[in-house]
């Protein structure tokens, strides 16, 4: 007899969030409530929305580590998908929105202006990851494809660096608007330090004892 499957409510839940914020941006848009600055508006959404699923993703791990939830490790590539995708959302919307693919325009802002060259620093980053994150090149690259997407988390720390340059703020000197990306950046280096080997076998340890 087959075992009956049980109902994927977390995968639909992700899905349902993963495509809220574009729904709720497209609503907006519509019915004119974005701001005075409506294209500013839509790139401030669609990176904030890039950054919640980037740190969703890096939290995957951690939280079965915590929690011995399983099933939540099945769902890190769409989390990361859904990252990508908002992330590329939000560049294009520079490129194209804001600048019409004037890319004789685009090119000086990109080496004048730190934040921009972090933010398409931190892009680049995440491409091959998108790129390589199904399992046909999980099974031809091994080993090597852990070391890639290991890129996910200094990624993760060029896209503070560039949310925190985008609000005039200087996380080397805490000068500035930093707070939520001074935040950001602590919950993302605390999700690394949670992934570091002998932690990680010390809270299983431990989580092993609590549940017996």
């Amino acid at each position: 007899m087959r075992k009956s499957r049980s109902f994927p409510w977390l995968k639909i839940a992700i899905h349902i969030v993963g495509w809220l914020p574009l729904a709720k941006l497209i609503f907006d848009f519509s019915t004119n409530n974005l701001t005075i600055n409506p294209i500013q508006e839509i790139e401030i959404r669609l990176g904030r929305t890039a950054l919640y699923f980037l740190v969703a993703t890096l939290a995957v791990t951690p939280a079965y580590t915590l929690t011995g939830w399983s099933a939540v490790l099945s769902r890190r590539r769409a989390l990361g998908l859904y990252a990508f995708f908002y992330a590329c959302l939000h560049i294009l919307t520079f490129l194209g929105l804001d600048y019409g693919f004037v890319f004789s325009q685009i090119i000086p802002l990109v080496v004048g202006k730190p934040y921009i060259f972090a933010g398409i620093l931190a892009f680049s980053m995440l491409l091959p990851l998108a790129a390589t994150s199904f399992d046909y090149f999980i099974k031809r690259m091994h080993r090597n494809w852990k070391r890639l997407h290991w890129l996910i988390y200094p990624a993760g720390l060029v896209v503070i660096i560039h949310y925190a340059w985008s609000l005039k703020g200087d996380l080397f000197t805490l000068r500035g608007n930093v707070l939520q990306p001074f935040i950001w950046g602590l919950v993302i280096l605390a999700l690394l330090i949670l992934r570091l080997p002998p932690l990680r076998r010390w809270i299983s340890t431990v989580r092993q004892k609590i549940t017996r």
